[in-house]
């Protein structure tokens, strides 16, 4: 068996906790959902929110007898990142909380939400105080415009995530890469932070909904320097072959 798929916990052990997981599960994550719509004008709601979230994701995971392998090396080089956008392959449902479960608190973040929702009465205000970024997907030069704004006005230690796929990929290797990531960054003059992610379909490929134990891990990659003297065509080849080489490595 896999390394991926080797259970971290016996089996009465993994049962006992996703029923756990079924009668608290719900309401926690209720609280979650719905605690920015209290405190978005709080001073320091943003950092202490997404703090919860990540205990939340934590918590999920550990739940799910999930473990994430990240090096201590790879965590540091994360809790001292500044200046950058972080982008991440996708995989899987598990990939977003495989991440909050990995970056340190040292290291804050946020994440790109379609403006729709964002637009929502009972959710705009929760959405806005946790500091999302709002992108209108009506116009591809808007959506650049809106994320190129929100990076330029974050503070060094705070970066977007971005999955450039766009989408969960099945294919064996990694998906296209959108631009997006790279245009920003050199419109912004921020570092691209790469994180690879290994196993996460492994444990939950598509189509299925319970997701087996196992270990999820995560590759921090060197920052990436857009280079101004060639295309964002360019940059972008570079910047997926490099994230490739240690996918195919991983895999």
């Amino acid at each position: 068996m896999s390394k991926a798929l080797t259970p971290i916990d016996p089996r009465p052990i993994r049962l006992l906790k996703r029923a756990l997981l079924c009668l608290t599960g719900p309401f926690y994550f209720l609280y979650i959902g719905f605690v920015p719509l209290l405190c978005a004008r709080r001073k320091g709601f943003r950092g202490w929110y997404w703090r919860a979230v990540k205990r939340a994701c934590s918590r999920l995971l550990w739940l799910l007898s999930i473990r994430v392998e990240i090096s201590s090396a790879d965590k540091q080089a994360l809790a001292e990142d500044e200046n950058s956008l972080i982008v991440i392959n996708h995989r899987s449902h598990l990939d977003g909380f495989t991440l909050m479960d990995a970056v340190p608190d040292a290291k804050w973040f946020t994440f790109a939400a379609k403006k729709e929702l964002c637009d929502a009465a009972l959710l705009s205000t929760g959405f806005k105080g946790a500091g999302l970024v709002e992108i209108d997907r009506s116009s591809g030069k808007i959506a650049m415009e809106t994320l190129t704004q929100a990076v330029q006005t974050m503070p060094a230690r705070r970066s977007v995530v971005l999955f450039p796929e766009g989408t969960r990929v099945k294919s064996a290797s990694l998906g296209s890469f959108k631009a997006g990531a790279v245009v920003v960054a050199r419109e912004t003059g921020r570092s691209i932070r790469p994180i690879v992610i290994l196993n996460s379909d492994t444990l939950l490929p598509h189509g299925k909904f319970a997701p087996s134990s196992g270990t999820v891990t995560l590759k921090v990659l060197p920052p990436f320097e857009c280079n101004l003297s060639v295309s964002v065509e360019e940059d972008l080849a570079r910047l997926h072959a490099t994230m490739a080489e240690v996918f195919d490595a991983g895999a």
